[in-house]
């Protein structure tokens, strides 16, 4: 009944790619839908890409805090890397069975239904990836600047001058081509890859060389508190977060039963490796005072290993954060593509440009609430607030996978997990989401708050039918005049 509602606009997008079909060149008279372009490579690039973001160089000092131990951490990173390999193995399953993009959203849809999908689509829209976005790209303002204003302060103003510049250069990249998209993650994975191994191989020189005086007792119970324990483990699964962005892209998979699960297992082993050999080589040069008291880990290290170099570590975050950007905005695009296409939200998201391919409605819709997010809002609070909230709802997708394998028995599962996976995945995040609750409940209790926000929204846009007739002529005139300027039209079947 909600797509009835949009056939004049679908109608209308139709006529408008006939207006357009003349004007459009020889080689661009392609079916207009979004191709399967993600091989295995870029599908590695997008995982690894989002997941190695700012936190890795600059502080991992988190886990070490409430380890209490340089072995206890090493160990907890260790075991975070397994637990969200079930988790992303799960989604892998997913991914697999229920073969559409959107993610999360796509999942709690199958298996909960209409409702439970909306409250996750207004959450992630109105509060979570704006803030998240603003984080990251706040993140690249600042250390893109960094060689050019050391050893003073950088303005507040040029940090965010730049933070929005590269925002919106992210944004323009994604709404021109998947395929050079894909192929900047690529370059900007490899960046990554490239500045971990500039602080990897001298470390693990040092440690061939005999410096292990930071190892002794490295499992030291004495300044081991089991009641911190759980939120060292919450810091390394934030460090992990980012496994599922595949899933965002599923309908653009090349060979998604073989390519998702290979993809998200690779991706996961290149990540956990790397997390960490790099922590045991900021253990070869730093004790772990040091790495307590430092404020950039990589940095320091870089100065006390590679000298006059270590300007470059600075450049190196830049670029994995700009790589976490454009990985971010290209799945969660998608996300709203297909909320769009199930009539969660406005028919023109859900449409496709004539000649780029790319649903540049979609694309653009985080930029105005990221840009407010970025200048006026209090990003850090609000990220407090929605945090337990990724991981509840993480938990619930996961249980949806359980709860699939007794309701829907018969659904074709071309990858298959053992039950023991999910099961132990989702017990942790439920665990996570109980220490938010207990540790921060004003936070928490914030958070909810915005979550319940959900559910007026869904009976007013989505339950009601019958809108007022006004209402309803408004949404369609704006449907079609975004339609018009955007050049986007339903995508052909």
């Amino acid at each position: 009944k909600r797509r009835e509602t949009n056939g004049s606009i679908a109608n209308n997008g139709n006529s408008l790619q006939c207006e357009n079909e003349s004007e459009t060149p020889e080689e661009d008279k392609k079916k207009v839908e979004l191709g399967k372009k993600v091989t295995l490579l870029r599908g590695i690039s997008i995982i690894v890409g989002i997941i190695i973001g700012a936190g890795i160089f600059i502080s991992p000092k988190g886990i070490l805090k409430n380890s209490g131990s340089v072995g206890m951490s090493l160990v907890v990173w260790i075991a975070c890397g397994v637990l969200s390999l079930f988790g992303a193995l799960s989604y892998a399953e997913l991914g697999t069975c229920i073969k559409k993009s959107g993610g999360h959203y796509t999942y709690m849809l199958e298996a909960f239904g209409p409702q439970m999908a909306f409250v996750r689509l207004w959450i992630e829209l109105i509060a979570i990836r704006p803030a998240a976005m603003a984080v990251i790209s706040l993140a690249f303002g600042q250390y893109i600047l960094e060689p050019l204003f050391m050893p003073c302060d950088i303005p507040p103003l040029a940090v965010k001058l730049a933070t929005a510049i590269g925002l919106t250069s992210v944004l323009y990249l994604n709404s021109m081509s998947v395929t050079w998209t894909a192929r900047i993650q690529i370059f900007l994975t490899c960046s990554k890859l490239l500045a971990l191994a500039v602080i990897i191989v001298p470390g693990m020189y040092q440690l061939f060389k005999g410096e292990t005086k930071n190892f002794e007792n490295a499992f030291d119970v004495s300044a081991i508190k089991l009641s911190e324990i759980p939120l060292a483990f919450y810091s390394g699964m934030y460090a992990y977060s980012g496994w599922f962005y595949l899933n965002f892209v599923t309908e653009e998979v090349e060979n998604v039963e073989r390519t998702v699960p290979l993809a998200i297992f690779i991706s996961m082993a290149i990540v956990t490796t790397c997390y960490v050999l790099t922590n045991v080589a900021y253990y070869t040069v730093m004790s772990a005072e040091e790495l307590l008291d430092s404020q950039a880990v990589a940095v320091t290290f870089a100065e006390k290993m590679l000298g006059k170099f270590s300007i470059a570590v600075p450049v190196f975050v830049a670029l994995s954060c700009y790589g976490s950007m454009n990985g971010g905005v290209f799945a969660l695009s998608r996300m709203f593509y297909v909320a769009s296409r199930e009539g969660h939200l406005p028919r023109v998201l859900s449409m496709v440009h004539i000649r780029r391919h790319t649903p540049l409605a979609a694309v653009l819709t985080l930029y105005p609430l990221t840009m407010l997010q970025l200048f006026v809002g209090d990003i850090y609070n609000l990220l407090n607030f929605m945090s337990f909230l990724r991981w509840l709802f993480i938990g619930l997708v996961v249980l949806g996978l359980i709860y699939l394998r007794f309701t829907k028995p018969d659904l074709p599962r071309p990858f298959k997990v053992p039950l023991f996976f999910p099961v132990v995945f989702c017990i942790t995040c439920f665990l996570m989401v109980f220490l938010s609750l207990y540790a921060d409940p004003v936070n928490t209790g914030i958070g909810c708050g915005i979550c319940l926000t959900s559910i007026p929204a869904y009976f007013m846009f989505i339950y009601f039918e019958n809108r007022p007739k006004w209402l309803q002529q408004i949404l369609d005139s704006l449907n079609r005049t975004l339609q018009i300027i955007l050049m986007v039209v339903p995508p052909e079947k």
